[in-house]
């Protein structure tokens, strides 16, 4: 399992309509790819902001080559949510998930 992090800051307003374009067009586009297995998007008040970070978990880098092309380092945002964003990573951050706790564990 690969855990993909992308970090991106947002103005208040603005951060709800991404949250909003995250669950409605992001999520449904990462469900069709194969290997694709689940996704979080986290906020925090930061500054005059609001920190924003997605986190997709994948069954493997060759998934995530599926969703980034040849390079799983690359982010993927469309120029709709750029709109929406005052500044994002151009990098995703790959990490082999080691250990793993659901709650119920």
């Amino acid at each position: 399992m690969i855990a993909r992090i992308w970090r991106a800051t947002a103005t208040q307003d603005k951060a709800a309509t991404y949250q909003h374009h995250f669950a409605a067009r992001v999520v449904p586009h990462l469900k069709a790819i194969d290997g694709f297995s689940g996704a979080s998007l986290l906020r925090r008040e930061a500054g005059n902001g609001v920190e924003l970070l997605a986190l997709t978990l994948w069954r493997s880098l060759g998934s995530i080559r599926a969703f980034t092309g040849p390079d799983p380092a690359r982010a993927v945002v469309d120029p709709e949510a750029q709109a929406m964003l005052t500044a994002f990573d151009a990098t995703a951050a790959n990490y082999e998930v080691v250990v793993d706790m659901g709650m119920d564990d």
